[in-house]
């Protein structure tokens, strides 16, 4: 059984970084991408940034390009979110999550077509 841990949350000032990472464990072969998520109170759910196996240039949401950078460690079964000049408005609790369905040419970022998440982590924005 496929196992995400996210940790490296916290409470940092605007315009500070955090790095997240999240740790697979009973990895599973057929897993094609891993993404992150973040919901803030009262929203929903919304994809962040993905990545797949095979390397392909991430995914990034609007509201994080030039600021958020995702990379995996194959080695490590680790991916991470190095997340700068962090907003108020990033303030959410973070999940990572994986897939089976394989890459593709549109928007591989979408909640719902996920199979496997991490409990997330709380990234509080704050002065």
């Amino acid at each position: 059984q496929l196992q995400l841990v996210e940790s490296g949350g916290g409470l940092v000032q605007p315009g500070g970084s955090l790095r997240l990472s999240c740790a697979a464990s009973g990895f599973s072969a057929d897993i094609n991408v891993i993404g992150w998520f973040r919901q803030a109170p009262g929203k929903g759910r919304e994809g962040v940034s993905c990545i797949s196996r095979s390397g392909r240039s991430p995914n990034y949401a609007d509201s994080v390009k030039g600021r958020f950078t995702m990379s995996g460690d194959n080695d490590k079964n680790t991916v991470y979110l190095q997340m700068n000049n962090l907003k108020p408005e990033d303030t959410a609790v973070y999940y990572c999550a994986a897939r089976r369905t394989r890459w593709s040419t549109s928007w591989n970022c979408l909640p719902t077509s996920y199979d496997n998440w991490g409990q997330g982590t709380q990234v509080t924005v704050s002065s």
